[in-house]
């Protein structure tokens, strides 16, 4: 018997004649390990997707309303937020795939209990509550340790193909087809037999998941982390804040998604709606193709940026897209066509996903593997903590000044914020000092 990582190793050196053959976008596959890891991915996304769509259906047959609803997907944001920088220090402490297999193993559980219960006609509010904060927690968990362990899997130069592909799977398959399917399932049968579908999904990513090799932290710990394991877990969060506030690119760039989340998020996901309903006398359905123009936006633009080499000016390129980005809402709030919208939303998405692409590769190229997991959590941190709250202004600030004004101010302050933070952090000279193309 051979070892794992040494067998994967051999077979990627055996495969390289037939890499250098594939697409840029394709190259990650020459690797046996990560065929096994996206296979997961794929079946992780697609349940997740079928997972959201029963879930509002499942409040719906139990005669909740949007109230009801509102607690069920605030308990799950709740529970992203709680662990959230305590998942970092983990990650780089526990071996990623340990942490993944018992992510997915708490999903599987949780999905096939609400099947169960739902398809028994035992469940309640509370309960799909309940499980959704716990199955949030894991999530808080999942990402910082997918993003620390991607590098201790495949070449350095595969990094962005495989977050180009991730980047295309996830809108795809999470976003479109999953949802697609349950809304069948959930019309034919049920919502009960819609959280089986996605329980069995679960499985068959979690089996799939067991056969990627597991890899060594790429850490070295101290006797002191088995002697005070909660000062040094504090100690190990003071020192991803530490690394965060002395790396300019780092800083400047979660100080301005932050900020861009804040101002963007709430009138993408509250907003639109009703100026489809109120101003362009739009139903569900078009808000539908709305959501979808965007995820395949996302997906195309993963795609591409996968496809291509790494821009020599990757942090100002990545910067100013997602503030460019946010342009096509100035476009929206002078919509009189849902088509107009539809467009924008598509632009919108491949303009916010390809900086995605080159974001994650940026984060597994640059940052220490000793402090990637914690890193990650604040990245991922950021990115969900002033959702809910962008959310709740939205409607407010939209009563206050009007809907046109708010989406101005969605579509135009980004893009201001992103040439401050560039300029600020001198990113220019830093990429310039800093490659990342691989010639």
């Amino acid at each position: 018997m051979g070892d794992p990582i040494t067998d994967q190793v051999q077979d990627t050196v055996g495969d390289q004649v037939v890499g250098r053959r594939l697409p840029r976008a394709l190259t990650p596959f020459r690797t046996p390990a990560y065929r096994w890891l996206a296979v997961a991915l794929s079946a992780s996304s697609f349940a997740s997707g079928v997972w959201i769509v029963a879930l509002v259906w499942e409040v719906i047959r139990l005669g909740g309303g949007p109230g009801q609803l509102s607690t069920v997907m605030t308990a799950s944001a709740v529970g992203v937020l709680v662990p959230a920088l305590l998942a970092g220090v983990v990650a780089d402490r526990v071996p990623q795939k340990l942490i993944l297999l018992v992510v997915a193993l708490v999903e599987l559980v949780a999905m096939t209990l609400v099947a169960f219960l739902s398809s028994a006609d035992l469940n309640a509010v509370w309960i799909l509550a309940c499980v959704t904060f716990v199955t949030g927690m894991g999530m808080a968990f999942y990402y910082p340790a997918y993003s620390a362990w991607l590098p201790a899997l495949i070449p350095e130069s595969d990094l962005q193909a495989v977050n180009g592909f991730e980047g295309m799977v996830r809108p795809t398959i999470g976003q479109a087809i999953g949802p697609a399917v349950a809304g069948a399932v959930v019309g034919a049968a049920s919502p009960g037999a819609a959280f089986t579908v996605a329980a069995v999904s679960s499985a068959v990513g979690l089996v799939v998941l067991a056969r990627v090799p597991q890899t060594p932290i790429r850490r070295t710990l101290d006797d002191a982390h088995a002697r005070h394991p909660v000062r040094s877990a504090v100690a190990d969060m003071r020192e991803g804040f530490s690394y965060m506030i002395r790396t300019p690119w780092l800083l400047a760039t979660l100080l301005f998604a932050s900020l861009m989340i804040l101002v963007m998020m709430g009138p993408l996901e509250v907003l639109i709606p009703f100026l489809i309903k109120d101003r362009l006398g739009g139903g569900p359905d078009d808000h539908s193709y709305v959501l979808a123009a965007f995820g395949i936006g996302g997906a195309l633009g993963s795609l591409l940026v996968a496809s291509i080499r790494m821009p020599r000016r990757y942090l100002t390129w990545m910067n100013l897209g997602w503030g460019v980005g946010c342009l096509p809402f100035l476009v929206i709030a002078l919509a009189d066509r849902i088509w107009v919208v539809v467009v924008a939303a598509g632009v919108m998405g491949a303009l916010f996903s390809a900086p995605m692409v080159i974001w994650g590769t940026l984060l597994q190229r640059r940052v220490p593997p000793a402090l990637l997991g914690r890193v990650a959590s604040l990245d991922f941190f950021v990115s969900v903590s002033l959702m809910p709250v962008s959310m709740a202004l939205a409607g407010p600030v939209a009563d206050a000044i009007g809907l046109r004004n708010t989406f101005y101010i969605a579509g135009a302050v980004p893009l201001v914020v992103a040439v401050v933070a560039t300029l600020w952090a001198r990113l220019p000279a830093d990429e310039i000092a800093h490659p990342l193309r691989d010639e």
